[in-house]
């Protein structure tokens, strides 16, 4: 499944937030980096349906976000970067509730997951509740659930920042696989460079624009740069990322 952006700007009042982005994402692991203030929470929150744009485009393959919502939502996993997990329930009845929502029976949900479950550690917690959970593994929940109904899509928003080293490996070696395994199409949205490898898809974000985008590698060779950093402040004269 491909995402396209055409076009895409939205402004907050009169201040421009985004300012007429367009790119395009296939099938695995697409990096969308930029410092905080770039803009990346809100593309996320016009790509989820949760604002809605004035101006531009947002397709997935054949569907329109804005006239075909519940199907696109449907194909759609999404990790945002504040965590939306009910800390009363337990791993298991966040799961099943977060289930109902996609019309899958708890017996189903749980043969989607178990498997994702057990890649993340987590198969052992089922019973107890969020609260006791850490940050890494309230984490790790949230994106089994993301995947639980087997999206064709999969947005994460700054997974990763505030974990341990442990979790944060996890995590991103996880998310990895899954493009290739699966062949889903990942939008990572990140302001830490070392997440960003040489064979990414990558959009620099900065200031509500797009300042570049295809393979990291490729990038760095065409603007005579050793490594993402480099590229980032050669394009942007930024500092404000990590």
């Amino acid at each position: 499944m491909s995402l396209r952006v055409i076009d895409l700007s939205y402004d907050y009042g009169r201040q421009p937030v985004l300012k007429s982005l367009s790119f395009v994402l296939s099938s695995g692991f697409n990096v969308l980096l930029g410092p905080n203030g770039a803009g990346k929470s809100t593309l996320f929150s016009l790509l989820t349906g949760l604002y809605e744009s004035r101006q531009g485009e947002i397709t997935f393959s054949d569907l329109d976000l804005k006239a075909q919502k519940r199907q696109v939502l449907a194909r759609m996993g999404v990790v945002f970067q504040q965590s939306t997990l009910d800390l009363d329930l337990t791993v298991q009845q966040n799961l099943l509730y977060h289930a109902s929502l996609h019309g899958l029976s708890s017996q189903q949900a749980m043969n989607n997951v178990s498997g994702i479950l057990e890649e993340l550690q987590l198969l052992n917690r089922l019973d107890d509740r969020v609260r006791s959970l850490n940050g890494g593994h309230r984490r790790r929940l949230e994106i089994a659930r993301a995947l639980m109904h087997q999206p064709q899509v999969l947005l994460l928003d700054e997974p990763t920042v505030g974990l341990d080293n442990d979790s944060r490996n996890l995590i991103v070696e996880h998310i990895r696989e899954l493009a290739k395994k699966r062949g889903i199409c990942i939008l990572w949205a990140t302001h830490l460079m070392d997440e960003v490898q040489s064979g990414d898809q990558l959009i620099l974000l900065d200031k509500g624009e797009v300042k570049a985008q295809g393979k990291a590698g490729d990038l760095c060779q065409q603007h005579d740069t050793d490594d993402v950093y480099q590229l980032y402040r050669k394009l942007t004269q930024t500092v404000e990322i990590m």
